[in-house]
């Protein structure tokens, strides 16, 4: 098997079966948890990059205040991302989240075409349709936006969308990230502390190592992400990522028996079908490339052609 595939399944795997691990701390503050994760993820990060040696970057970084700025507004993009998903798992909203997650790509061109000035494919176009007809016919059944799958997949996109435009790579980068988030999570869980509304070292054992765990509960998948992309095409890659919400859906419905109606199947349905039309509409245009790519070298090299 391909080692990239193995890391994939390992990413992608992880981040699917995260609802488990929210779960197992449903008693503790959304907001506190979210600190605990910034707080040992920093930790967790530092101990690779001291492990790697790998500090050469940090000093061109904090001479460049664009860039700080730039990870500031990620930080505070992945900070709301993350709060917003542990608020719906420990809510029961796990569906919804998977939604947000499932609708993510093509969000994803949605932020291209209005920020980047891409010109979507007319298949894309379609899919994009169907979902927001799916995301209508949702927002009538819930009698609300379903606004957590919304928020997760668009504060996720813009994530995306501001991570194109710096050089440094996931593991440096979430360090930066940690880092300027650093401060703040820690003067919040003192001031809980300080209101005697504190859990970590107040309560079971079990819950202070599921709070220290977080920090390797985030970084590891980013890790084996970071080596997938690096034996895996990108249009493989994509694939694997729908192996998450569907974990995720699966978990929620089945382990932790949310509601699910016919009603809301429908709704998911649209969205899958969108989803089914932009997957296959990019594996053909992608093998369209190819063959396109290979025609051309043999027209470079008739010896080849010959052969």
């Amino acid at each position: 098997m391909n080692l990239g595939i193995v890391f994939a399944i390992g990413c992608y795997g992880l981040w699917g079966v995260l609802p488990v691990y929210w779960k197992a701390m449903q008693g503790v503050p959304a907001g506190q948890i979210l600190c605990h994760r910034m707080i040992w993820s920093l930790i967790f990060l530092l101990l690779i990059l001291a492990f790697k040696r790998d500090w050469s970057w940090v000093k061109p970084v904090l001479k460049s205040p664009s860039t700080i700025l730039v990870f500031v507004t990620l930080a505070m993009f992945i900070s709301g991302n993350w709060f917003v998903y542990i608020w719906g798992v420990n809510n029961g909203y796990i569906v919804e989240t998977s939604l947000g997650y499932f609708m993510n790509p093509l969000v994803n061109v949605l932020l291209g075409v209005s920020f980047l000035g891409e010109r979507p494919r007319r298949a894309q176009v379609v899919a994009i349709a169907i979902a927001f007809a799916g995301v209508a016919y949702l927002t009538f059944v819930y009698g609300r936006l379903p606004w957590i799958a919304l928020v997760l997949a668009f504060s996720f996109g813009l994530y995306g969308l501001l991570k194109k435009t710096v050089k440094l790579g996931p593991l440096r980068g979430l360090t930066l990230e940690t880092a300027l988030l650093f401060l703040p999570a820690l003067a919040y869980l003192v001031y809980q502390n300080q209101l005697g509304l504190g859990v970590f070292m107040a309560g079971a054992p079990t819950t202070d190592l599921f709070l220290s765990g977080a920090g390797v509960i985030t970084a590891v998948p980013l890790l084996l992400f970071a080596s997938a992309a690096k034996h895996l095409s990108l249009t493989a890659l994509g694939i694997f990522q729908y192996v998450a919400p569907t974990l995720q859906f699966l978990i929620g419905v089945f382990v932790y028996n949310e509601p699910f109606s016919q009603d809301k199947l429908i709704g998911f349905v649209f969205v899958w079908i969108a989803l089914v039309l932009f997957a296959g509409e990019g594996l053909y245009h992608q093998k369209g490339k190819t063959s396109l790519y290979a025609l051309a070298r043999l027209n470079r090299d008739p010896k080849q052609s010959a052969e």
